[in-house]
């Protein structure tokens, strides 16, 4: 634990267990602080919410078996967006392994299982190997794509005396720095162009100063992923206020002659969300700047694929490019006039009152109808404001314990959970951790009392909805049980006088809103 301070990790999410009792006494005095959730996952979307808060990562403690495979959702997410995350998980001793006697939470092979879930899985044999195991692992979270790292650690390591071990820490490597020619070769291209594009991803979100000077040198409207939001402010007149997905935005790529493609996987869900099978770049050179060389070959093909930090990529590029008038403003006005008519149901005025009641709020979205708006249409002003779970991995229960690990972490900003009647069931019962902690974060349960979306699914495929309306209880009942405040709400007015008192407790705040009232 004390290696794990150095590396900068104040907080840590997990259920004790027995196998896990001799990494708890590390604990003690750390300074690490330690939440309890009533479920793994929480506590890895927890850590998920953490880190898209702050960039950083949080650890997480299980026991093998139960508590690692409870994880593992929480960890497929995090894959997926490419969020950091550490999670050590006791097994049994290194003696007991793999032998099938039925031990308590035997698995055959928990790091081949786990590697499934993660960037790296790596079980942990003597305590001399843990300096070198987790500068890996914080060389992953710093320096590549990041994920969750997985550490399995057998109790007879666990307790096997560590005092001769280095505890001083590796000294991290350098971030991935782009080849001089390739950045000439992106300059020459952009100068070049007449009607350029950049596509954002959530690998460029510590870029967001180069990112904004460049796209005002090159008078390039700027598109983003869901979590890319935030990078150049929604205020700003390059800023296309809709999702990759719209045609609108789809006609403005097919427009453009380079589109500069930055940190992003141009991947379905962000892309192709509707899943009609017509994204394309068009006849556009594409310049891709990606930390995953993999990436690099993977979604679409590029003119120009640079393997680099997004950030050093850019302030490389940045003296190579002079300002230039491209008409960029006047392209990215058109196109939002354009996906201004989208929001058809009025989901804008309801985003507006959340914005309004709670400036410079952290949204945290799960799966369920606003949300999928919000992935493509709510706009913040800042990075790390906006997360969601409704693309990617695509978990349901996401939002309430990810909005409870972001509220840890950045505590001085308003958090917003927003969950629908069906999706807030997966993990409600979070809201005892909640009140536990004390971690005042707004809860909007969004109730059309039915699994809305997959109902719709049903229809388009001809048939009568099954299993999509599951019996509800009282949330606001519900949410007074485990201590918390509840209400509900009819109007926009309303919601704004809640959501105001939210700063003003010590716990969470749940509202119910009905869909028939909002939309």
């Amino acid at each position: 634990m004390e290696m794990l301070g150095a590396y900068g990790i104040d907080t840590a999410f997990g259920i004790p267990g027995t196998h896990t009792i001799e990494l708890y006494r590390g604990l003690i005095g750390s300074g690490i602080r330690h939440v309890t959730p009533r479920h793994e996952q929480a506590a890895g979307f927890m850590a998920d919410g953490y880190a898209r808060a702050t960039g950083r990562p949080a650890v997480c403690l299980t026991v093998s078996g139960p508590g690692a495979f409870n994880i593992a959702t929480a960890m497929s997410q995090a894959l997926q967006d490419s969020i950091p995350m550490l999670v050590i998980s006791a097994d049994n001793a290194t003696y007991k392994r793999g032998l099938g006697e039925g031990r308590l939470h035997e698995v055959n092979n928990l790091s081949l299982a786990m590697s499934q879930c993660s960037v790296w899985s790596h079980t942990l044999m003597r305590p001399d190997e843990l300096p070198m195991v987790l500068a890996r692992a914080f060389a992953i979270f710093r320096s590549q794509r990041a994920g969750p790292v997985h550490i399995i650690v057998p109790q007879d390591v666990i307790t096997a005396d560590a005092t001769h071990v280095r505890s001083a820490l590796w000294p991290s490597p350098s971030l991935a720095a782009p080849e001089v020619s390739a950045i000439q070769a992106a300059a020459d291209i952009l100068n070049s162009a007449c009607s350029p594009v950049i596509a954002l991803g959530g690998g460029a979100i510590n870029a967001a100063e180069e990112i904004r000077e460049l796209a005002e040198k090159l008078d390039a409207p700027v598109t983003v992923t869901q979590n890319a939001k935030g990078i150049l402010p929604f205020s700003h007149p390059l800023y296309i206020a809709g999702s990759p997905s719209f045609e609108e935005v789809r006609e403005l790529y097919h427009n453009a002659d380079v589109v500069l493609a930055i940190g992003t996987e141009v991947a379905e869900t962000d892309y192709d969300f509707f899943f009609n099978g017509r994204f394309s770049f068009g006849e556009a050179k594409l310049i891709r700047i990606d930390h995953d060389v993999a990436q690099l070959s993977r979604n679409a093909l590029p003119t120009l694929p640079i393997f680099a930090d997004s950030k050093l990529a850019l302030q490389a590029l940045l003296p190579l490019i002079p300002r230039s008038p491209r008409n960029g403003a006047l392209r990215a006005r058109h196109v939002n006039i354009a996906l201004a008519k989208v929001d058809s149901l009025g989901y804008q005025t309801f985003f507006d009152t959340l914005q309004q009641a709670l400036p410079g709020m952290l949204l945290v979205g799960d799966s369920t109808q606003p949300a999928y708006f919000a992935a493509s249409q709510y706009h913040p002003e800042t990075p790390r404001s906006f997360a969601c779970a409704a693309t990617g991995f695509g978990t349901l229960g996401y939002a309430l314990p990810a909005a409870f690990g972001a509220k840890l972490a950045v505590p001085d900003r308003p958090v917003v959970a927003l969950l629908g009647d069906g999706g807030i069931q997966f993990s409600i019962n979070e809201l005892s951790t909640a009140t536990e902690a004390e971690i005042p974060v707004a809860i909007i349960v969004w109730n059309n009392q039915s699994y809305d979306m997959i109902a719709q699914n049903f229809r388009e495929a001809g048939m009568e909805p099954i299993a999509c309306h599951p019996y509800q209880p009282d949330f606001v009942k519900l949410a007074e049980a485990y201590g918390c405040y509840g209400c509900r709400v009819a109007n926009h007015k309303d919601l704004h006088k809640e959501l105001m008192r939210v700063g003003t407790r010590k716990k969470p705040t749940l509202i119910e809103v009905m869909q028939s009232d909002f939309t």
